[in-house]
This record gives structure tokens, C-alpha cells and sequence, in this order.
């Protein structure tokens, strides 16, 4: 069993595309695999700010779920502008 962890990603567009964020919610093994579920959700809307987005994967808070509980790997929530 993978250890799963739960990433709270900020969003981040700047002005004149967003002049607000965000935030995503996601389970991963890894940051990778964090970005890798980010963006296909995304389908490519922001593939501009994508080295923000690394950046701020790398920067997300990260919380270990219990590897008693079997979880898929997915955005569980996004709020984006």
C-alpha cells in the first residue's frame, strides 16, 4: 500500500487573467503526481502558469492520510478564478 497524501495547492493568475486564486485540493503519492493531476483537471487553462503552480506545490501544505484507508489519487476540490 502507497502512502497518499492530502496537498492544499494554492492558485495563483495574475492580473489581467485572474486578479484572484485559489485553491486545490489534492490526494498524490508525491508533489509529481500532485502537478500531474492539477493540470489534467486543468485541461491546459493556465498551462502558462505552470512554474507557479510548481512552485506551488512545493510550497503546499501536506498532510499524511492514514495508510489504513485505501484512496484514490485525484482533485478533490478546486475553487479557481
Amino acid at each position: 500500500m502507497t502512502q497518499k497524501f492530502l496537498y492544499i495547492v494554492d492558485h495563483f493568475v495574475p492580473f489581467p487573467s485572474s486578479e484572484y486564486g485559489g485553491m486545490w485540493n489534492v490526494i498524490a503519492e508525491d508533489d509529481h503526481e500532485c502537478f500531474d493531476l492539477i493540470t489534467q483537471y486543468d485541461q491546459e487553462f493556465n498551462v502558462d502558469f505552470y512554474t507557479i503552480l510548481s512552485n506551488n506545490i512545493q510550497n503546499a501544505r501536506v498532510y499524511a492520510l492514514s495508510e489504513e484507508e485505501q484512496v484514490e489519487s485525484a482533485v478533490i476540490e478546486s475553487f479557481t478564478t
